[in-house]
């Protein structure tokens, strides 16, 4: 069976014991900006963390978020410059988290589509938060401006990403 709600902050939809979540933006940058920011290393820190994405399908996406998060080091699953790319949000031995990121053209700049394929458990809320942060953090800075991890962001985030999966 499934199930889908949809709220300002984002699509969740439940199928089978996972939880595919779509976060959209629209950004008044081109696609070839946007795609700079979620693939170049100089530029993944301003508004992800330190890494790198080996530009090719079956590539190496390598993030390293610190002590704040779980790093990521896994294979790209999609590479389509300047469309489409895909890994896992994860490492190691632990569960694949695919995530995927969609570019989409229009006349106001791009439209970004995140999609996170998640274990429905009790995560979906803080890993659905934590993404929004950080596309938050991609929009500014896309303007220039460095912000850090906002953190009133995440809880309202959480909070709304939390009466979405209960339905």
């Amino acid at each position: 069976m499934m199930s889908t709600t949809t709220s300002s902050w984002g699509v969740l939809e439940t199928r089978e014991r996972r939880v595919q979540a779509r976060l959209k933006r629209q950004l008044g940058h081109s696609v070839e900006q946007v795609w700079a920011m979620l693939t170049e290393e100089r530029l993944l820190p301003l508004w992800l963390a330190p890494g790198q994405i080996e530009p090719c399908l079956g590539g190496r996406a390598q993030i390293d978020f610190g002590n704040s998060g779980c790093p990521i080091d896994s294979t790209l699953t999609r590479y389509n410059p300047p469309w489409q790319l895909a890994y896992s949000w994860s490492h190691g031995q632990q569960p694949v988290r695919p995530v995927t990121w969609e570019l989409q053209e229009n006349s106001d700049g791009t439209r970004l589509t995140l999609t996170l394929d998640l274990p429905d458990d009790d995560h979906v809320a803080i890993a659905c938060a934590g993404w929004d942060a950080h596309l938050e953090m991609l929009m500014a800075a896309l303007e220039g401006i460095a912000i850090h991890f906002p953190t009133g962001r995440f809880q309202q985030a959480r909070q709304a990403f939390s009466k979405l999966a209960a339905g």
